[in-house]
């Protein structure tokens, strides 16, 4: 009687075992993969921290002390068209656009600095608590990463935080989430040291999907063991989605292509 007992247990136990995996397979986010549609020049001395595409241009954040900018660029030459460089003690991060503005915040000095977008001249600055990453917006509020798997989502008026969503995957956090862009309807986030693109639900936090943009770039096309993706831009009058990285020498034009469809590059 004992012995049926515990195989009867034994039983149940490898029959919830199996359950839970099978929940956790059937719950993971779908993997899709890209198409290289074009490729831009992009400048290697650019260490890419924020990245977007607006009215013909192509809007780059760019870190590391005394080398971090804010530059609108002419995707087709590469060329600066402006340019306002930071003071030398801060490391820029993301941007976004907002009205008539532009706003570039730090790594780890809690300053946001906002631009006249026309003429780049420095309107005000806002301060916040943790760390600076990534950045974009919805129509109605900016959303900011920190490096970890929190998004918060902030009142561009006064740069406070109104409400916030762990990005999650199978159930499990997904960590350092950097660069950032909303593209019709949901948030996609670049993953620190990572070649795929985590597609996020605003309301929730849940992974829709992965971009796995594996092999993009060549290892021998690098700068450094630093020079990771890290930007996305998205073109909302011709519905086009633009990749790049730090110190990458290309911004490429990319479709993606869902999984189980066959991809070319």
């Amino acid at each position: 009687m004992t012995s049926q007992r515990l195989c009867r247990k034994e039983l149940c136990f490898g029959l919830i075992c199996l359950s839970l995996f099978w929940t956790a397979f059937a719950n993971a986010a779908p993997v899709d993969g890209y198409k290289v549609i074009a490729k831009y020049p992009h400048s290697t001395g650019s260490y890419t921290e924020g990245f977007f595409y607006l009215n013909g241009l192509f809007y780059e954040g760019t870190g590391m002390k005394g080398r971090s900018a804010l530059m609108a660029i002419d995707p087709a030459t590469g060329k600066v068209r402006q340019r306002v460089d930071l003071p030398a003690q801060y490391f820029g991060e993301g941007i976004v656009d907002w009205g008539p503005n532009l706003y570039e915040w730090t790594w780890q000095s809690h300053v946001c600095f906002v631009y006249d977008r026309f003429s780049l001249r420095l309107v005000k600055q806002f301060s916040y608590t943790g760390e600076g990453w990534g950045m974009t917006r919805t129509a109605k509020e900016i959303i900011t990463s920190d490096g970890t798997a929190t998004l918060r989502f902030r009142d561009p008026e006064t740069f406070r935080e109104k409400r916030h969503i762990v990005v999650k995957d199978e159930g499990k956090p997904v960590e350092q989430l950097n660069e950032l862009e909303f593209i019709k309807g949901e948030i996609y986030a670049n993953v620190w040291h990572s070649e795929r693109i985590a597609r996020i639900s605003p309301k929730d936090g849940h992974v829709i999907a992965w971009v796995d943009l594996m092999g993009i770039l060549p290892e021998s096309e690098k700068v450094d063991s630093e020079s990771v993706l890290n930007g996305i831009a998205y073109d909302t009058v011709h519905d086009r989605i633009f990749v790049t990285g730090k110190q990458w020498p290309a911004v490429f034009e990319i479709e993606i292509v869902p999984s189980g469809v066959n991809r070319g590059k």
